[in-house]
């Protein structure tokens, strides 16, 4: 449900603004409504993606693969267009002055995942997605690349 949420809120924060080799295209939920021309724009993208697992909503494609070990999602908007790439980072990839916030801000809280969101947005290319966790309650907090940190939406 969280990470349901979660790719929800970077799809939306997206909107403002792998297929490999033979290798198969697998989608979520038996929809194989994967234009053509959108798997060609991911073959062009990301070269070398391997294990290509599709999901197509009414608002968007995300292409969930692994390219040199590495786990990304690249969403794509309905013209094939390419939205902005997502993968999980250690909470060290966060800029320092993030983290001292967070820390001042949210003592107690815990850092459950954080998502790198790199977008074709001008203003912030780069942004960070924190799930913050304590004993009773979760929130998610945006983190800019100069380290400022924003509420985003309460989880729970």
């Amino acid at each position: 449900m969280k990470k349901l949420f979660i790719t929800t809120a970077i799809a939306a924060l997206l909107s403002v603004n792998v297929f490999a080799g033979d290798k198969n295209v697998k989608t979520e939920g038996g929809n194989d409504n994967v234009p053509s021309y959108v798997v060609s724009q991911f073959q062009n993208d990301f070269i070398g993606a391997e294990n290509v697992t599709w999901k197509v909503t009414r608002d968007f494609r995300k292409a969930t693969f692994t390219v040199d070990g590495v786990q990304k999602s690249a969403f794509y908007n309905l013209r094939g267009e390419f939205m902005g790439l997502t993968e999980n980072v250690q909470y060290r990839a966060l800029p320092v002055a993030a983290q001292k916030t967070i820390a001042a801000k949210f003592q107690g809280y815990f850092a459950n995942e954080i998502i790198k969101l790199e977008n074709e947005n001008n203003v912030e290319p780069t942004v960070y997605f924190v799930d913050l966790k304590n004993d009773k309650e979760e929130v998610l907090v945006r983190v800019t690349p100069t380290g400022s940190v924003y509420p985003f939406q309460k989880v729970k």
